[in-house]
Order: structure tokens, then sequence, then C-alpha cells
């Protein structure tokens, strides 16, 4: 009886088996949705996380990708290459603006009338287009011309397909910064959709059909598997380091690394590590939106810490540095018209150029200190030093002095001085010394 119900068991368990593995089997053959999160700034981290995206998605040939985007908006040029990468691609792209309070602002406007299909969470908003400087400023009257109808050019062609009313409403959007809901961008027809979710989007994609270089495709989503894509290690890093707070800490630390160096020449490693993070934080300036003009303050406040080294003036040119500093970061980063999410933190420049002012404070209280120290080596060290006589001293003798054995003469005026007293160098001429008695 027994051995009936363990052959029954293990026959249960092998079907079970077998059919757990035709149902992965039907999973991994089952026509799949990529969905990759496009979140923060249009900057190149996201243009390459887009492109590798696109890639997966032909190479595993999904049946279509979904960009999840919310950005406050970003650079021209680089939301220009995302443009062209979905325009090109041979999956069908939907942009989904999401999650609730999300927004394509700016660049994102773009970017999601780029999409084959575009759809927007409740609560979210898109527009606000207009270019500005790379400093953040308003552009001239020439440049912001030329900028609009470059915009307007690709808007025209990217909205075409919805009709001319929305094509003059995207137009808005650069023109005159017009933002609008998600309720209102779909009335007007600039977004295909009103999606509560992921399912939700995905159940009114089916069915709908897009427009590819390929030729029209109707979209089949139902029992689609969705994979998600995140960032990998090398994205990642991207975007953190043409974050505006990162770049400005590499910019410190730079600048301390090289006081360091500039204070006590010869520790190669911390030069090394300076030069290293001011590289990098230049890399970063040339992607930011920043005003060069800042540029000035902070090489002056360079200048000034390292005349406070040679020619200490008791912290005066320390807290001049110190200030010159922070206006620096501050024009460079935050000069007025300067998108909000491009700025660099307030008080986190106050807090890092109180910590160099107060690490250069210790710098100079040792510099200062060794200037203060005597000698430690040379002829000049031994007068002052004590010794002993070793034997009688009348005109000449001998003087163990810190564990050697010295040719001695009295010095003038002195009497004799006897084996095993104390005497004291008071001269020095070449290998012989001149004492008395201590």
């Amino acid at each position: 009886m027994k051995t009936m119900t363990i052959k029954r068991l293990s026959l249960a368990l092998f079907c079970a088996l077998l059919l757990f593995l035709q149902f992965t089997a039907v999973r991994a053959d089952s026509p799949i949705v990529l969905v990759l999160k496009a979140d923060g700034e249009v900057a190149p981290a996201m243009r390459d996380y887009i492109a590798r995206g696109i890639r997966a998605a032909e190479e595993q040939q999904a049946e279509l990708l979904v960009i999840e985007l919310n950005t406050p908006g970003g650079f021209i040029l680089t939301m220009t290459e995302i443009v062209t990468q979905i325009r090109a691609s041979r999956v069908p792209v939907i942009v989904y603006v999401t999650p609730r309070g999300g927004m394509a602002g700016s660049a994102g406007t773009l970017i999601t009338l780029a999409g084959h299909a575009s759809a927007m969470t409740p609560e979210t908003i898109i527009g606000a287009a207009s270019p500005v400087g790379g400093g953040g400023q308003d552009l001239g009257v020439t440049m912001r011309a030329k900028e609009n109808e470059s915009l307007k050019a690709m808007v025209r062609t990217l909205a075409a397909r919805r009709g001319p009313e929305v094509v003059q409403l995207a137009e808005a959007t650069i023109e005159s910064a017009k933002a609008i809901s998600a309720e209102e961008a779909k009335a007007a027809g600039l977004v295909d959709f009103i999606a509560t979710d992921r399912v939700d989007l995905l159940k009114q994609l089916n069915g709908l059909t897009v427009e590819l270089e390929s030729g029209p495709r109707t979209l089949q989503t139902t029992g689609l598997v969705v994979r998600e894509q995140p960032i990998n290690f090398g994205e990642y890093i991207l975007d953190v380091l043409f974050k505006t707070n990162t770049v400005f800490l590499l910019m410190a630390l730079g600048l301390m690394a090289l006081l360091i160096e500039f204070s006590s020449p010869g520790g190669w490693v911390v030069g090394f590590i300076g030069v290293i993070a001011l590289a990098l934080s230049i890399y970063g300036l040339g992607i930011l939106s920043v005003n060069w003009f800042g540029a000035v303050f902070l090489v002056l406040a360079l200048v000034l810490f390292v005349l406070e080294l040679k020619t200490p003036t008791h912290g005066a040119l320390t807290l001049a540095g110190i200030g010159s500093f922070i206006v620096g970061a501050l024009v460079l980063f935050n000069s007025p018209g300067t998108p909000k999410f491009q700025q660099v933190s307030l008080p986190l420049v106050i807090v890092t150029s109180s910590l160099i002012g107060l690490g250069f404070a210790v710098i100079l209280g040792f510099a200062l200190k060794a200037q203060k120290t005597p000698l430690s080596m040379g002829q000049e060290t031994l007068i002052g030093a004590v010794g002993t006589a070793r034997g009688r001293i009348t005109a000449h003798g001998q003087v163990q002095l810190r564990s050697e054995l010295w040719s001695a003469e009295l010095a003038e005026g002195e009497e004799p001085i006897q084996p095993g007293e104390k005497v004291v160098v008071v001269e020095v001429e070449g290998l012989r010394i001149k004492v008395r008695k201590a």
C-alpha cells in the first residue's frame, strides 16, 4: 500500500513538473513588451539608456517598447538624438508620461510626440518647451528665433499626423511656453490615451495601428509578457556624473586636493586625485547649462588660497577666497533663468565652502607651525646641545654628544673641564665644536 502511494505521489510530481516546464516554455516563446523607466533630466545617460532599450527590443523581437517618461526637460541636442532613435526604431515605441504628478516638460514634449503612440497618466502635464541658452538665460532675439523655428519645424514633422490644430498647440508649447494637463492634451489630440496604469495602457493599445518606417503595424497587446529593463552600471555612473551637485562636489574636491599639493609638494597621489576630479568636473560642465563667468571667481578663490599660503595674512585672504568660491559656484550653476532642476543646492555650496575653509585653515596652521619649528638636522642644530666630557678638556679634548664622539675645545675664557662634566656646545667649526661648562 505504501509502495502504491509513493508511486502515485511521484507520478503526480512528475506531471506537475511537466506542466510547469510547458508553461515556462510557452511564456518564453510569448511576445513581450519591453519597459524603460526614463526618469530625470534629458541627458546623455537617458539617451544611451533609450538607445540600448531600442536595440534590446529589436533583438528580442518585442511586440512594442514602452518608455515611461518623467522629465522636466534637458538638452536640445540630446533630445534630438533620442527623437531620431525613436523614429528609426523597427519596434513600435510608446511614450507614456507617468507617474501621477510627473511631467514631459520642455525637451520631454518632443520626445513624447516622437513616439509611434503616446499616453499620459492623470494629473501629469506636458509642454513649456521654449528653448533657453547654455547658461539657462533667455536667448537673444536672433538666436531665440533660430532655435524656435528649428524646434517648431521638428514639432510640425512629429505632430503632422495628428492634424493642424494639434500642430498649432504643439508650436504654442515652444513659442509661448504653454503647458497643458493630461486631460487637455488628450482632448486636443496631442496624445492618444489617458491610462491609469501600465495594464490600462496595454489594454487601450490593443488593436491600435501605428506607422513605422517599414509600414503600418497593428498592435496585439493581449497576453504580452512584460519585461522591465533597468539602467546598467555605466548609465548610472553617467547619470550621477552629470548631476549638478556631483559636478560641484568634484570641482570642490579637485580644488582642495590641489591646495594640499601646493602646500606640501611631493604627494603625487593627492595631486593626481585633484587633477582627475577637476577633469571630470570640467567634462560635466561641458554638458550642463552653466554660466562660465562664474569660473572667474573660482580661479580667483584658488589664487587667494595660494597667496595665503605664501604670505599669511591671518585668515583675511582665506575668508576672501571662501566668499569668492561661493559667488563663483552660484554664478556658475544658479544664474537667473537656469532651470530649477539644473541648479546646485545652496546649502551644499555653503557647507562645502565652509569645509574647504576649515580644511585650508588646518593646512595653513601646519605650514605656520613648520616655519616656527627649529631645524632638526645640520650642524646648526648642535648649538645649545648638551654633551659629556670624555677626559679633561683644557685647550682640546673629546665630548660625547648624541651618541657621537666629537673633537672639542674650550670656548674663549672658559676654565678647564673635568672628565664626566656636562658641557654645552656654543659654536661649530667644521668637525670641531667649541664648548663651555653646562
